[in-house]
């Protein structure tokens, strides 16, 4: 049985919680969002909270409903705080640069990579060698991350490369004569 499911969301302060149907929409200061949820899964709102709870006893059902809760979390995290993504680049000549809503990087490449942002993500550079990915989205930052990430990855040898900021890469030793 899920545990997740059975703690209630605490909605803050200027954050507004709206359940139609299977369908729910969270507003607040930094944005609206909204998420369909299983048909299995019952959400009630009461007291400044959301509950969540399973249509029929079942197992699955269960599941369904730690899965929703965390879902809607992160929506409402999302509209009140926003999520962020830092991104290292580490090698010699390796820069960034955000430029209105694309991303140019010189990754070693014979020709620079400019990177188109979605809607709903801001970059910011605050040096030439570090990347913050921002937005209300969780799963659009994390997959912008791993878009600019897959250009250059880390590789084993010398680090070189583009590292999440608490990456930690497994380096190997250099061939032996």
């Amino acid at each position: 049985m899920s545990r997740v499911a059975k703690d209630p969301i605490r909605l803050p302060n200027g954050v507004e919680a709206n359940i139609s149907g299977q369908e729910v929409s969270v507003k607040g200061t930094k944005g609206q969002m909204a998420a369909m949820i299983n048909a299995q899964v019952k959400v009630e709102q009461a007291e400044g909270e959301l509950r969540f709870s399973p249509a029929g006893d079942t197992e699955h059902g269960w599941a369904q409903a730690g899965t929703a809760r965390a879902v809607v979390q992160n929506l409402v995290t999302g509209v009140s705080q926003g999520f962020e993504r830092r991104l290292q680049l580490v090698g010699v000549g390796y820069r960034a640069q955000a430029q209105g809503r694309t991303l140019n990087l010189a990754l070693g490449f014979s020709h620079p990579v400019n990177y188109a942002l979605p809607e709903g993500i801001e970059v910011e550079t605050p040096t030439q060698t570090e990347i913050i990915v921002r937005g209300i989205d969780k799963q659009l930052v994390g997959q912008v991350s791993a878009e600019i990430r897959s250009y250059r990855p880390p590789e084993p040898y010398k680090g070189k490369g583009v590292r999440y900021a608490n990456e930690q890469v497994r380096r190997k030793e250099s061939k032996k004569k």
